[in-house]
Protein backbone atom coordinates (compact mmCIF):
# COMPACT_ATOMS: atom_id res chain seq x y z
CA UNK A 1 0.00 0.00 0.00
CA UNK A 2 3.16 2.07 0.71
CA UNK A 3 4.23 1.86 -2.52
CA UNK A 4 1.17 2.22 -4.33
CA UNK A 5 1.03 5.26 -2.68
CA UNK A 6 4.36 6.20 -3.53
CA UNK A 7 3.72 5.99 -7.32
CA UNK A 8 0.62 7.79 -6.84
CA UNK A 9 -2.33 6.11 -5.85
CA UNK A 10 -4.72 8.49 -3.72
CA UNK A 11 -4.54 7.98 -0.37
CA UNK A 12 -8.72 7.44 -0.17
CA UNK A 13 -10.54 6.08 3.23
CA UNK A 14 -10.68 3.05 1.91
CA UNK A 15 -6.55 2.66 1.76
CA UNK A 16 -6.31 3.98 5.64
CA UNK A 17 -8.98 1.72 6.50
CA UNK A 18 -6.80 -0.92 4.95
CA UNK A 19 -3.85 0.35 6.97
CA UNK A 20 -5.34 0.97 10.12
CA UNK A 21 -6.72 -2.73 10.09
CA UNK A 22 -3.41 -3.65 9.67
CA UNK A 23 -1.71 -1.97 12.14
CA UNK A 24 -2.49 -3.92 15.51
CA UNK A 25 -1.50 -6.90 13.94
CA UNK A 26 2.10 -5.28 13.68
CA UNK A 27 1.91 -5.35 17.26
CA UNK A 28 1.03 -8.71 17.90
CA UNK A 29 3.40 -10.12 15.14
CA UNK A 30 6.32 -8.13 16.55
CA UNK A 31 8.63 -11.51 17.45
CA UNK A 32 7.71 -13.15 13.77
CA UNK A 33 9.00 -10.58 11.31
CA UNK A 34 12.37 -11.65 9.52
CA UNK A 35 15.01 -8.92 8.91
CA UNK A 36 13.43 -7.93 5.41
CA UNK A 37 9.95 -7.53 6.99
CA UNK A 38 10.75 -5.43 9.82
CA UNK A 39 12.92 -3.14 7.07
CA UNK A 40 9.61 -3.31 4.71
CA UNK A 41 6.86 -2.15 7.95
CA UNK A 42 8.94 0.61 8.91
CA UNK A 43 9.48 1.54 5.62
CA UNK A 44 5.90 1.66 5.01
CA UNK A 45 4.82 3.24 8.02
CA UNK A 46 7.67 6.52 7.06
CA UNK A 47 6.64 6.31 3.23
CA UNK A 48 2.69 6.37 4.40
CA UNK A 49 3.02 9.32 7.15
CA UNK A 50 5.32 11.28 4.75
CA UNK A 51 2.33 11.06 2.16
CA UNK A 52 -0.11 12.49 5.26
CA UNK A 53 -1.31 9.39 6.58
CA UNK A 54 -2.87 10.58 10.64
CA UNK A 55 -0.13 9.39 13.33
CA UNK A 56 -2.60 7.68 14.99
CA UNK A 57 -2.10 5.67 18.51
CA UNK A 58 -2.01 2.29 16.55
CA UNK A 59 1.04 3.65 14.41
CA UNK A 60 3.16 4.88 17.19
CA UNK A 61 2.30 1.49 19.13
CA UNK A 62 3.43 -0.27 15.58
CA UNK A 63 6.42 1.96 15.30
CA UNK A 64 7.45 1.05 19.00
CA UNK A 65 7.14 -2.12 18.76
CA UNK A 66 9.47 -2.75 16.22
CA UNK A 67 12.28 -0.90 17.10
CA UNK A 68 13.98 -3.31 19.59
CA UNK A 69 14.01 -5.87 16.87
CA UNK A 70 16.33 -3.72 15.00
CA UNK A 71 18.86 -3.61 17.71
CA UNK A 72 18.45 -7.29 18.40
CA UNK A 73 18.60 -8.34 14.32
CA UNK A 74 21.47 -5.66 13.38
CA UNK A 75 24.15 -7.75 11.84
CA UNK A 76 21.29 -9.40 9.57
CA UNK A 77 20.60 -6.13 7.14
CA UNK A 78 21.86 -6.02 3.94
CA UNK A 79 23.20 -2.96 2.63
CA UNK A 80 19.88 -1.90 1.35
CA UNK A 81 18.28 -2.75 4.77
CA UNK A 82 20.70 -0.54 6.62
CA UNK A 83 19.73 2.29 3.87
CA UNK A 84 15.93 2.01 4.22
CA UNK A 85 15.94 1.64 8.14
CA UNK A 86 17.99 4.90 8.97
CA UNK A 87 15.62 6.39 5.96
CA UNK A 88 12.56 5.49 7.45
CA UNK A 89 13.91 6.77 11.18
CA UNK A 90 14.83 9.94 9.43
CA UNK A 91 11.21 10.46 7.96
CA UNK A 92 8.88 9.89 10.69
CA UNK A 93 11.12 12.20 12.74
CA UNK A 94 10.44 14.40 10.71
CA UNK A 95 6.66 14.01 10.50
CA UNK A 96 6.41 13.84 14.15
CA UNK A 97 8.06 10.89 15.74
CA UNK A 98 9.26 11.63 19.57
CA UNK A 99 13.21 10.50 20.54
CA UNK A 100 12.58 7.46 23.00
CA UNK A 101 15.41 5.30 23.89
CA UNK A 102 14.16 2.32 21.86
CA UNK A 103 14.52 4.75 18.73
CA UNK A 104 17.78 6.01 20.21
CA UNK A 105 18.95 2.18 20.03
CA UNK A 106 18.13 1.61 16.84
CA UNK A 107 19.99 4.55 15.39
CA UNK A 108 22.85 3.60 17.17
CA UNK A 109 22.94 -0.14 16.38
CA UNK A 110 22.53 0.71 12.88
CA UNK A 111 25.53 3.54 12.75
CA UNK A 112 28.45 1.09 12.58
CA UNK A 113 26.99 -1.17 9.73
CA UNK A 114 27.23 2.17 7.32
CA UNK A 115 31.13 1.68 7.96
CA UNK A 116 30.93 -1.93 7.47
CA UNK A 117 29.14 -1.57 4.43
CA UNK A 118 30.42 0.98 2.89
CA UNK A 119 31.22 -0.63 -0.18
CA UNK A 120 28.07 -2.08 -1.48
CA UNK A 121 25.86 1.15 -0.98
CA UNK A 122 24.40 1.88 -4.58
CA UNK A 123 23.52 5.12 -5.09
CA UNK A 124 19.99 5.62 -3.83
CA UNK A 125 21.28 4.09 -1.25
CA UNK A 126 24.15 6.77 -0.41
CA UNK A 127 21.73 9.74 -1.49
CA UNK A 128 19.32 8.05 0.99
CA UNK A 129 21.66 7.71 3.85
CA UNK A 130 23.19 11.21 3.73
CA UNK A 131 19.54 12.58 3.15
CA UNK A 132 18.85 10.71 6.73
CA UNK A 133 21.71 11.68 8.66
CA UNK A 134 21.30 14.87 7.39
CA UNK A 135 17.88 14.96 9.12
CA UNK A 136 18.90 12.93 11.52
CA UNK A 137 21.20 15.75 13.08
CA UNK A 138 18.65 18.44 12.24
CA UNK A 139 16.50 16.60 14.82
CA UNK A 140 18.77 16.77 17.26
CA UNK A 141 20.64 13.50 16.67
CA UNK A 142 24.21 13.65 18.44
CA UNK A 143 27.27 13.69 16.51
CA UNK A 144 28.87 10.59 17.89
CA UNK A 145 31.76 9.31 16.56
CA UNK A 146 30.15 6.52 14.66
CA UNK A 147 27.90 8.86 13.50
CA UNK A 148 30.88 10.76 12.17
CA UNK A 149 32.80 7.79 11.53
CA UNK A 150 29.65 6.60 8.97
CA UNK A 151 29.40 10.03 7.20
CA UNK A 152 33.06 9.98 6.81
CA UNK A 153 32.40 6.07 5.04
CA UNK A 154 30.19 7.84 2.76
CA UNK A 155 31.27 11.35 1.51
CA UNK A 156 34.20 9.53 -0.77
CA UNK A 157 31.18 7.41 -2.57
CA UNK A 158 29.76 10.69 -3.61
CA UNK A 159 32.64 11.67 -5.69
CA UNK A 160 33.06 7.94 -6.85
CA UNK A 161 29.41 7.45 -7.84
CA UNK A 162 28.75 11.03 -9.15
CA UNK A 163 27.76 10.16 -13.15
CA UNK A 164 24.71 7.68 -11.54
CA UNK A 165 22.93 9.53 -9.40
CA UNK A 166 18.91 10.43 -10.34
CA UNK A 167 17.86 13.97 -10.39
CA UNK A 168 16.45 13.15 -7.14
CA UNK A 169 19.12 12.10 -5.44
CA UNK A 170 21.51 14.72 -6.55
CA UNK A 171 19.04 17.63 -5.14
CA UNK A 172 18.88 15.09 -1.73
CA UNK A 173 22.87 14.94 -1.59
CA UNK A 174 23.36 18.52 -2.09
CA UNK A 175 20.53 19.53 0.14
CA UNK A 176 22.07 16.86 2.59
CA UNK A 177 25.47 18.19 2.69
CA UNK A 178 24.79 22.07 3.15
CA UNK A 179 22.15 20.97 5.92
CA UNK A 180 24.76 18.90 7.82
CA UNK A 181 27.55 21.56 7.03
CA UNK A 182 24.64 24.03 8.66
CA UNK A 183 23.83 22.00 11.66
CA UNK A 184 28.10 22.26 12.55
CA UNK A 185 29.61 19.79 10.03
CA UNK A 186 33.00 21.64 8.82
CA UNK A 187 33.15 22.10 5.39
CA UNK A 188 36.59 20.34 4.64
CA UNK A 189 37.81 18.41 1.78
CA UNK A 190 35.56 15.69 1.59
CA UNK A 191 32.56 17.74 1.73
CA UNK A 192 33.24 19.94 -0.90
CA UNK A 193 34.66 17.25 -3.10
CA UNK A 194 31.44 16.14 -3.25
CA UNK A 195 29.84 18.98 -3.80
CA UNK A 196 32.14 20.03 -6.86
CA UNK A 197 31.60 16.54 -7.73
CA UNK A 198 27.65 17.02 -8.03
CA UNK A 199 27.50 20.55 -9.31
CA UNK A 200 27.85 19.41 -13.04
CA UNK A 201 25.04 17.41 -13.00
CA UNK A 202 22.52 20.23 -12.22
CA UNK A 203 23.24 21.54 -15.00
CA UNK A 204 23.03 18.44 -17.02
CA UNK A 205 19.93 17.24 -15.11
CA UNK A 206 17.97 20.71 -14.80
CA UNK A 207 15.17 19.55 -16.84
CA UNK A 208 14.53 16.79 -14.58
CA UNK A 209 14.10 18.31 -11.06
CA UNK A 210 10.49 18.32 -10.02
CA UNK A 211 9.97 21.54 -8.18
CA UNK A 212 10.49 20.38 -4.35
CA UNK A 213 14.46 19.36 -6.12
CA UNK A 214 14.44 22.69 -7.72
CA UNK A 215 13.75 25.00 -4.08
CA UNK A 216 15.71 22.33 -2.51
CA UNK A 217 18.51 22.81 -4.56
CA UNK A 218 19.01 26.17 -4.71
CA UNK A 219 18.54 26.86 -0.63
CA UNK A 220 21.21 24.51 -0.13
CA UNK A 221 23.34 26.38 -2.74
CA UNK A 222 22.84 29.41 -1.16
CA UNK A 223 23.40 27.57 2.49
CA UNK A 224 27.01 26.36 1.27
CA UNK A 225 27.96 30.01 0.09
CA UNK A 226 26.40 31.34 3.54
CA UNK A 227 28.65 28.86 5.12
CA UNK A 228 31.97 29.48 3.46
CA UNK A 229 31.71 27.11 0.01
CA UNK A 230 33.43 29.03 -2.87
CA UNK A 231 31.31 30.81 -5.63
CA UNK A 232 32.76 29.06 -8.32
CA UNK A 233 32.13 29.18 -11.77
CA UNK A 234 30.09 25.85 -11.50
CA UNK A 235 28.16 26.84 -8.52
CA UNK A 236 27.19 30.00 -10.61
CA UNK A 237 26.38 28.10 -14.08
CA UNK A 238 24.39 24.99 -11.69
CA UNK A 239 21.93 28.26 -10.21
CA UNK A 240 21.36 30.07 -13.77
CA UNK A 241 20.98 26.73 -14.88
CA UNK A 242 17.87 26.35 -12.16
CA UNK A 243 16.41 29.65 -12.08
CA UNK A 244 14.18 29.52 -15.34
CA UNK A 245 12.68 26.33 -13.90
CA UNK A 246 11.68 28.91 -11.08
CA UNK A 247 9.56 30.85 -12.99
CA UNK A 248 8.20 27.59 -15.26
CA UNK A 249 7.15 25.77 -11.85
CA UNK A 250 5.87 28.25 -9.99
CA UNK A 251 2.22 27.02 -9.64
CA UNK A 252 3.80 23.84 -8.06
CA UNK A 253 5.99 24.91 -4.85
CA UNK A 254 3.96 24.02 -1.42
CA UNK A 255 4.33 26.96 0.69
CA UNK A 256 7.31 25.88 2.54
CA UNK A 257 9.44 25.81 -1.09
CA UNK A 258 8.58 29.31 -1.82
CA UNK A 259 9.58 30.88 1.41
CA UNK A 260 12.93 28.60 1.25
CA UNK A 261 13.39 30.17 -2.49
CA UNK A 262 12.70 33.40 -1.72
CA UNK A 263 15.35 33.25 0.96
CA UNK A 264 17.96 30.91 -1.37
CA UNK A 265 17.25 33.88 -4.05
CA UNK A 266 17.73 36.65 -1.38
CA UNK A 267 20.96 35.49 0.17
CA UNK A 268 22.78 34.65 -3.05
CA UNK A 269 22.25 37.74 -4.27
CA UNK A 270 23.93 39.37 -0.88
CA UNK A 271 26.47 36.43 -1.65
CA UNK A 272 27.51 38.04 -4.41
CA UNK A 273 25.57 36.42 -7.15
CA UNK A 274 25.30 38.52 -9.66
CA UNK A 275 22.07 40.28 -10.49
CA UNK A 276 20.91 38.77 -13.42
CA UNK A 277 17.14 38.82 -15.61
CA UNK A 278 16.78 34.95 -14.70
CA UNK A 279 16.74 36.04 -10.82
CA UNK A 280 14.79 38.82 -11.30
CA UNK A 281 12.08 37.12 -13.11
CA UNK A 282 12.54 34.22 -10.41
CA UNK A 283 11.53 36.36 -7.58
CA UNK A 284 8.95 38.03 -9.32
CA UNK A 285 6.95 35.05 -10.59
CA UNK A 286 7.02 33.71 -7.01
CA UNK A 287 5.76 36.87 -5.17
CA UNK A 288 1.98 36.55 -6.37
CA UNK A 289 2.00 33.11 -4.66
CA UNK A 290 3.61 34.48 -1.42
CA UNK A 291 -0.67 36.76 -0.88
CA UNK A 292 -2.07 33.55 -2.54
CA UNK A 293 -0.69 31.28 0.22
CA UNK A 294 -0.43 33.67 3.30
CA UNK A 295 -2.08 31.05 5.55
CA UNK A 296 0.02 28.41 4.95
CA UNK A 297 2.86 29.34 6.21
CA UNK A 298 4.61 28.43 9.43
CA UNK A 299 6.28 30.81 11.72
CA UNK A 300 10.16 30.09 10.75
CA UNK A 301 8.36 30.55 6.40
CA UNK A 302 7.25 33.76 7.64
CA UNK A 303 10.40 35.27 9.07
CA UNK A 304 12.60 33.91 5.75
CA UNK A 305 9.85 35.80 3.74
CA UNK A 306 9.99 38.93 5.63
CA UNK A 307 13.92 38.64 5.24
CA UNK A 308 14.13 38.11 2.05
CA UNK A 309 11.39 40.45 1.08
CA UNK A 310 13.29 43.09 3.16
CA UNK A 311 17.39 41.74 2.00
CA UNK A 312 16.06 42.78 -1.50
CA UNK A 313 15.50 46.53 -1.09
CA UNK A 314 15.31 48.20 -4.00
CA UNK A 315 15.13 45.44 -6.50
CA UNK A 316 11.16 44.92 -4.84
CA UNK A 317 8.21 47.61 -5.51
CA UNK A 318 7.37 49.24 -2.26
CA UNK A 319 4.20 48.47 -2.55
CA UNK A 320 4.62 45.11 -3.49
CA UNK A 321 6.52 44.86 -0.38
CA UNK A 322 4.04 46.63 2.10
CA UNK A 323 0.66 44.75 0.65
CA UNK A 324 2.68 41.22 1.51
CA UNK A 325 4.24 42.34 4.81
CA UNK A 326 0.70 43.81 5.79
CA UNK A 327 -0.49 39.82 4.95
CA UNK A 328 2.37 38.05 7.03
CA UNK A 329 3.19 40.69 9.85
CA UNK A 330 0.30 40.02 11.78
CA UNK A 331 0.51 36.29 11.76
CA UNK A 332 4.08 36.37 13.45
CA UNK A 333 2.86 38.50 16.20
CA UNK A 334 -0.04 36.42 17.02
CA UNK A 335 2.47 33.54 17.78
CA UNK A 336 2.66 33.01 20.71
CA UNK A 337 5.75 30.26 20.03
CA UNK A 338 8.24 31.63 18.27
CA UNK A 339 11.99 30.35 18.42
CA UNK A 340 14.57 33.70 19.04
CA UNK A 341 16.04 33.03 15.59
CA UNK A 342 12.06 33.63 13.92
CA UNK A 343 11.52 37.25 15.92
CA UNK A 344 14.69 38.41 15.09
CA UNK A 345 14.58 37.83 11.38
CA UNK A 346 11.02 38.91 11.67
CA UNK A 347 11.97 42.04 13.52
CA UNK A 348 14.89 42.76 11.16
CA UNK A 349 12.76 42.76 8.10
CA UNK A 350 9.65 44.68 9.31
CA UNK A 351 12.63 47.49 10.04
CA UNK A 352 13.57 47.75 6.95
CA UNK A 353 10.17 47.85 5.67
CA UNK A 354 9.74 51.10 8.28
CA UNK A 355 12.67 52.25 6.79
CA UNK A 356 11.87 52.31 2.92
CA UNK A 357 8.41 54.24 3.83
CA UNK A 358 8.53 57.87 5.20
CA UNK A 359 9.24 58.53 8.50
CA UNK A 360 6.26 60.12 9.12
CA UNK A 361 3.90 58.72 7.50
CA UNK A 362 0.28 57.24 9.13
CA UNK A 363 1.63 53.51 7.23
CA UNK A 364 4.29 53.09 9.34
CA UNK A 365 1.95 53.45 13.13
CA UNK A 366 1.26 49.55 12.38
CA UNK A 367 4.19 48.21 11.47
CA UNK A 368 6.27 50.10 14.63
CA UNK A 369 3.63 48.42 16.59
CA UNK A 370 5.01 44.78 15.25
CA UNK A 371 8.42 46.37 16.30
CA UNK A 372 7.84 47.16 19.42
CA UNK A 373 5.71 43.48 20.12
CA UNK A 374 9.09 41.57 18.75
CA UNK A 375 11.33 43.64 20.55
CA UNK A 376 9.95 43.04 23.74
CA UNK A 377 10.12 39.40 23.07
CA UNK A 378 13.62 39.31 22.24
CA UNK A 379 15.46 37.48 25.41
CA UNK A 380 19.68 37.93 25.80
CA UNK A 381 22.09 36.64 22.71
CA UNK A 382 25.52 35.56 23.13
CA UNK A 383 27.93 38.44 23.51
CA UNK A 384 29.23 36.48 20.58
CA UNK A 385 26.60 36.81 18.50
CA UNK A 386 27.31 39.70 16.39
CA UNK A 387 24.12 39.38 13.85
CA UNK A 388 21.89 39.61 16.80
CA UNK A 389 23.22 42.26 18.28
CA UNK A 390 23.34 44.41 16.01
CA UNK A 391 19.23 43.76 15.58
CA UNK A 392 18.67 44.48 18.83
CA UNK A 393 20.60 47.75 18.68
CA UNK A 394 19.29 49.00 16.05
CA UNK A 395 15.63 48.17 17.13
CA UNK A 396 16.55 49.82 20.31
CA UNK A 397 17.19 52.69 18.79
CA UNK A 398 14.00 52.91 16.17
CA UNK A 399 11.89 52.59 18.88
CA UNK A 400 14.01 55.39 21.21
CA UNK A 401 14.71 52.69 23.82
CA UNK A 402 17.82 52.15 25.83
CA UNK A 403 20.05 49.58 23.94
CA UNK A 404 20.11 46.22 26.46
CA UNK A 405 23.13 44.76 24.33
CA UNK A 406 26.96 46.61 23.68
CA UNK A 407 27.69 45.35 20.50
CA UNK A 408 31.74 45.02 19.58
CA UNK A 409 31.50 45.45 16.02
CA UNK A 410 34.57 44.80 14.03
CA UNK A 411 35.62 47.19 12.11
CA UNK A 412 37.51 46.99 7.97
CA UNK A 413 38.88 50.35 6.31
CA UNK A 414 38.52 49.31 2.46
CA UNK A 415 41.08 50.94 0.38
CA UNK A 416 38.64 53.43 -1.49
CA UNK A 417 37.58 54.55 2.15
CA UNK A 418 40.86 55.34 3.06
CA UNK A 419 41.72 56.88 -0.31
CA UNK A 420 39.03 59.13 0.00
CA UNK A 421 39.60 60.17 3.47
CA UNK A 422 43.25 61.12 3.02
CA UNK A 423 42.17 63.10 -0.24
CA UNK A 424 39.36 64.87 1.67
CA UNK A 425 41.62 65.60 4.49
CA UNK A 426 44.39 67.05 2.03
CA UNK A 427 41.72 69.32 0.50
CA UNK A 428 40.41 70.42 3.79
CA UNK A 429 43.38 70.20 6.46
CA UNK A 430 40.82 71.75 9.06
CA UNK A 431 37.83 69.60 8.62
CA UNK A 432 37.38 67.10 11.51
CA UNK A 433 37.15 63.61 10.33
CA UNK A 434 36.36 60.53 13.07
CA UNK A 435 36.67 57.09 10.89
CA UNK A 436 34.80 53.69 11.95
CA UNK A 437 32.77 55.59 14.39
CA UNK A 438 29.95 53.73 16.09
CA UNK A 439 26.74 56.13 16.92
CA UNK A 440 23.75 55.47 19.13
CA UNK A 441 25.16 51.50 19.46
CA UNK A 442 24.52 51.32 15.77
CA UNK A 443 27.39 49.59 13.15
CA UNK A 444 29.79 51.92 12.37
CA UNK A 445 30.02 54.71 9.73
CA UNK A 446 32.82 54.78 7.66
CA UNK A 447 33.45 58.64 7.65
CA UNK A 448 31.96 61.46 10.97
CA UNK A 449 32.16 65.25 10.70
CA UNK A 450 31.11 65.29 13.76
CA UNK A 451 31.23 69.39 13.75
CA UNK A 452 28.86 69.40 10.68
CA UNK A 453 26.53 66.20 11.65
CA UNK A 454 27.42 64.45 8.64
CA UNK A 455 28.26 60.94 7.31
CA UNK A 456 29.67 59.84 4.70
CA UNK A 457 29.31 56.50 3.29
CA UNK A 458 31.92 55.13 0.39
CA UNK A 459 29.75 51.73 -0.17
CA UNK A 460 30.97 48.97 -2.00
CA UNK A 461 29.29 46.35 -3.90
CA UNK A 462 27.92 44.59 -0.73
CA UNK A 463 25.42 47.63 -0.57
CA UNK A 464 23.70 46.41 -3.38
CA UNK A 465 21.52 43.89 -4.83
CA UNK A 466 23.84 41.63 -7.03
CA UNK A 467 26.33 44.37 -6.27
CA UNK A 468 25.26 46.36 -9.27
CA UNK A 469 26.00 49.90 -7.42
CA UNK A 470 22.52 50.79 -8.53
CA UNK A 471 19.71 49.25 -6.13
CA UNK A 472 20.87 49.23 -2.57
CA UNK A 473 19.84 46.49 -0.68
CA UNK A 474 17.93 46.01 2.96
CA UNK A 475 20.51 46.64 5.09
CA UNK A 476 21.90 49.50 3.46
CA UNK A 477 18.01 50.96 3.71
CA UNK A 478 17.83 50.62 7.05
CA UNK A 479 21.35 51.99 7.74
CA UNK A 480 19.94 54.77 6.44
CA UNK A 481 17.04 55.35 7.73
CA UNK A 482 18.17 54.93 11.30
CA UNK A 483 20.83 57.27 11.06
CA UNK A 484 18.27 59.97 9.42
CA UNK A 485 16.16 59.09 13.30
CA UNK A 486 19.14 59.99 14.58
CA UNK A 487 19.40 63.41 12.47
CA UNK A 488 22.25 62.72 10.34
CA UNK A 489 22.85 64.02 7.48
CA UNK A 490 24.45 61.34 4.96
CA UNK A 491 25.87 61.16 1.73
CA UNK A 492 26.36 58.35 0.16
CA UNK A 493 29.52 57.54 -2.64
CA UNK A 494 29.28 54.64 -4.40
CA UNK A 495 33.39 53.31 -4.49
CA UNK A 496 33.44 52.47 -8.36
CA UNK A 497 33.07 56.19 -8.64
CA UNK A 498 36.10 56.81 -6.65
CA UNK A 499 38.76 55.39 -8.06
CA UNK A 500 41.37 58.02 -8.65
CA UNK A 501 41.91 61.73 -7.52
CA UNK A 502 39.66 63.29 -10.88
CA UNK A 503 36.56 61.11 -9.66
CA UNK A 504 36.97 62.42 -6.35
CA UNK A 505 36.77 65.94 -6.90
CA UNK A 506 33.46 66.38 -7.38
CA UNK A 507 32.17 64.64 -4.05
CA UNK A 508 34.99 66.39 -2.37
CA UNK A 509 33.88 70.04 -3.37
CA UNK A 510 30.16 68.90 -2.93
CA UNK A 511 31.25 68.65 0.67
CA UNK A 512 32.59 71.83 0.79
CA UNK A 513 29.65 73.45 -0.40
CA UNK A 514 27.59 71.41 2.39
CA UNK A 515 29.74 71.96 5.10
CA UNK A 516 29.86 75.98 3.86
CA UNK A 517 33.87 75.87 2.21
CA UNK A 518 33.36 77.39 -0.76
CA UNK A 519 34.95 75.18 -3.71
CA UNK A 520 37.76 76.19 -5.77
CA UNK A 521 37.84 76.19 -9.19
CA UNK A 522 34.34 75.48 -10.37
CA UNK A 523 32.56 78.36 -9.55
CA UNK A 524 28.92 77.96 -10.44
CA UNK A 525 29.39 74.67 -12.10
CA UNK A 526 26.85 72.83 -11.75
CA UNK A 527 27.41 69.13 -10.54
CA UNK A 528 24.14 67.97 -10.65
CA UNK A 529 24.75 64.87 -13.14
CA UNK A 530 27.70 63.38 -11.17
CA UNK A 531 25.78 63.84 -8.40
CA UNK A 532 23.01 62.26 -8.96
CA UNK A 533 24.23 59.49 -11.02
CA UNK A 534 26.66 58.22 -8.21
CA UNK A 535 25.76 59.96 -4.60
CA UNK A 536 23.00 59.76 -2.16
CA UNK A 537 21.79 62.33 -0.18
CA UNK A 538 19.27 61.99 2.48
CA UNK A 539 17.51 64.62 4.21
CA UNK A 540 14.96 64.55 6.82
CA UNK A 541 11.76 65.59 5.15
CA UNK A 542 12.47 63.49 2.19
CA UNK A 543 12.06 58.91 2.05
CA UNK A 544 15.31 57.41 2.93
CA UNK A 545 14.64 55.77 -0.33
CA UNK A 546 15.05 58.50 -2.72
CA UNK A 547 18.11 59.98 -4.42
CA UNK A 548 19.32 63.19 -3.90
CA UNK A 549 19.98 65.70 -6.64
CA UNK A 550 21.80 68.68 -5.34
CA UNK A 551 24.14 71.06 -6.91
CA UNK A 552 26.27 73.95 -6.89
CA UNK A 553 23.84 76.62 -7.93
CA UNK A 554 20.76 74.81 -6.08
CA UNK A 555 22.80 74.53 -2.53
CA UNK A 556 21.40 77.62 0.08
CA UNK A 557 23.75 76.80 2.83
CA UNK A 558 21.06 75.53 5.13
CA UNK A 559 22.02 72.55 7.72
CA UNK A 560 19.69 69.37 6.45
CA UNK A 561 19.50 66.48 8.21
CA UNK A 562 19.61 63.31 6.24
CA UNK A 563 21.03 59.22 7.37
CA UNK A 564 22.15 56.68 5.35
CA UNK A 565 23.44 53.30 5.33
CA UNK A 566 26.39 51.09 6.11
CA UNK A 567 28.01 47.42 6.24
CA UNK A 568 25.25 45.49 8.58
CA UNK A 569 25.60 41.88 8.37
CA UNK A 570 21.51 41.16 8.76
CA UNK A 571 19.94 37.53 9.63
Amino acid sequence: MAKLVDNGQEQTPELNEAVATLLPHVNEQKANFKPQGIVNLLWAMAKLVGSGLERAPELKEAVAALLPHVNAQKDQFDAQGIANLLWAIAKLLDNGQKWSPGLNDAVAALLPHVNANKDQFIPQHIANLLWAMAKLVDNEQKRTPEFNEALAALLPHVSAQKANFKPQGIANLLWAIAKLVDNGQELTTEPKKAVAALLPHVNTHKDQFNALGIANLLWAMAKLLDNGEDRTPQLKEAVAALLPHVNAQKGNFKPQGIANLLWAMAKLMDSGQDRTTGLHEAVTALLPHVNAKKDQFKAQGIANLLWAMAKLGELLELNVVISTFESLVDRISENPQLSQQTILMSLWGVMVCCARLSPDANNNHWLEKHMDDLFTRVKNTSPDNLEDQSVIAMAASWLGRACPVVPHYQTTVSKPQADFRNQLQSCIPSLQIEEEKSLNSLPPVDLLLPDHNMVIEVQGPSHYVGGDFKTRNGSTLLKIALLQKAGFEVIEIPANQLLNNDLMKPYIDQIKIRTGIPPQGHGSVSLKRRWADAACVTANDRQPSDHGDLTAEEHSGEQTNPAKRKKTNSQ
